[in-house]
């Protein structure tokens, strides 16, 4: 209620803030799953499955750096991918939370807290008016999804070309064609359908799911606009 009316600027520092928990948490993350303690030995093994360029890592990147960002299409762009895909990612692991749960407290408290916050998030951008409620807000969110896509894509060529998936497992957004197939439901599609289909197929599915989160939204936003500064 505090801030149903705010200004932009408070937006952008809303965002910000939720973001740099975000990734305060997972610089203990990356520490903690580096770093082992045995013995009064500290040893170091980066473990490069866990390199934070997921799909439910982008909110916190892309959320940070809207703090910076001038142009107002692509800012309202980031918003928009803030408050339908990446509130999707948010819901699909609280709905689930097993599938995210290890034998690490921790680690535990940083999963729900980042996923809880891109619900927060998401749910709060609709409900301030910083995001509107129609139909046309998904084309800049999947534009914004679109293009985290391309660069999931030339990580994972890095990580092929270089030879690091002989020692490791690296496979940002689940999507390179040199992994085994690990996505729920998407895998089947990735062992039948050529590769850049798929990679269609995928952006296709995950744009249909942000809809949705859309549509929901429609009816229970109130019809605000966010302040000029």
């Amino acid at each position: 209620k505090s801030f149903k009316n705010p200004s932009e600027q408070t937006v952008r520092k809303i965002v910000f803030y939720i973001s740099l928990l975000s990734i305060v948490l997972e610089i203990y993350k990356q520490f903690n799953y580096t770093f082992s303690y045995n013995d009064g030995v500290v040893t170091a093994d980066y473990q490069w499955y866990a390199f934070p360029f997921q799909f439910c890592s982008t909110p916190m990147i892309v959320g940070f750096i809207s703090y910076f960002i001038k142009n107002k299409k692509v800012y309202n762009a980031i918003l928009a991918y803030l408050a339908t895909f990446a509130m999707f990612a948010g819901l699909c692991v609280l709905a689930y939370p097993p599938q995210v749960f290890i034998e690490t407290i921790g680690i535990n408290i940083q999963t729900m807290i980042c996923h809880g916050t891109m619900i927060m998030l998401g749910v709060y951008l609709f409900y301030c008016g910083a995001v509107k409620a129609k139909i046309k807000t998904i084309l800049p969110a999947t534009t914004v999804f679109s293009v985290l896509i391309f660069i999931a894509i030339i990580l994972n060529e890095i990580a092929y070309f270089s030879g690091l998936l002989e020692r490791e497992n690296f496979n940002m957004f689940y999507i390179s064609p040199h992994c085994e197939p690990s996505l729920p439901v998407y895998s089947l599609v990735q062992q039948v359908v050529p590769y850049p289909l798929s990679l269609v197929i995928y952006i296709a599915g995950f744009s249909a799911a942000a809809l949705i989160i859309l549509l929901v939204a429609m009816p229970f936003t109130a019809k605000r606009r966010v302040k000029e500064n």
